[in-house]
């Protein structure tokens, strides 16, 4: 039976691996190795000055085998790869990440990062995402079908397959941008507000002012667009 290793960057109990996991399990064997916490952001950071640790879950999806790290997602990919999933698994999910990953997002992304990861250890990986709405209508109907049409097709050397979910009603839909390729634009334009704290000492907090440009073909002009986005991601050329 093929066995499909999942993390996350949104933490071990969030909804959207755990729906991640119960479609999964149509496919295969299911291990869960994620953050304990809340780790967005991480890129494809690994811990290598001190150990970490992961211990059994209580998984609320039966026949998963679930384990909880206090290392980034990638430190999740890389013990779950090479110690914990008996012979390796043969497919990495990552997500369902909460927000989208596309354009310059990627670099940051430790959704993308963990399936980068993944592609470092010689495994194919898939990176789930998609928006802020609650109701998730459009991944709901379509995440089975998309992790079908792709959990068996190969990937080059250091890529992924991303693909984000609009945040969106069925009834907006518009459709999946398949190819899709990985915009050169940024879905915020970022900034910092600077508060001053002491004599010579300030804080700063980020703060992004939403941008509604990007190129055709792209996968942030897919998300404008109320589509899916499905496209192969490339880490190192």
């Amino acid at each position: 039976m093929r066995k499909i290793l999942i993390t996350n960057d949104d933490g071990i109990e969030e909804d959207g691996l755990i729906r991640l996991a119960v479609t999964a399990k149509e496919f295969g064997e299911v291990w869960v190795v994620a953050p304990e916490t809340q780790r967005s952001a991480a890129s494809q950071s690994i811990t290598l000055r001190h150990s970490i640790e992961a211990w059994e879950h209580d998984f609320p999806v039966e026949g998963v085998h679930a384990y909880a790290c206090n290392g980034t997602p990638a430190d999740c990919v890389r013990i779950g790869v090479l110690s914990i999933v008996p012979g390796k698994p043969d497919k990495v999910f990552t997500g369902i990440n909460l927000g989208y990953n596309t354009a310059s997002d990627l670099q940051y992304s430790a959704t993308a990062g963990a399936a980068f990861e993944a592609s470092f250890q010689d495994v194919d990986a898939i990176a789930f995402s998609e928006g802020f709405d609650k109701e998730h209508e459009v991944t709901r109907r379509y995440l089975k079908e998309i992790m079908a049409e792709l959990i068996d097709r190969s990937l080059p050397k250091n890529s992924i397959w991303n693909v984000n979910f609009p945040g969106c009603s069925l009834e907006e839909f518009k459709g999946i941008l398949r190819d899709a390729k990985v915009s050169q634009d940024a879905f915020f334009q970022d900034r910092y507000i600077m508060t001053k704290i002491g004599e010579g000492r300030y804080s700063f907090m980020v703060d992004g002012i939403l941008k509604h440009t990007a190129e055709d073909g792209t996968d942030l002009r897919a998300i404008y667009d109320n589509q899916i986005s499905i496209g192969v991601a490339k880490n190192i050329s």
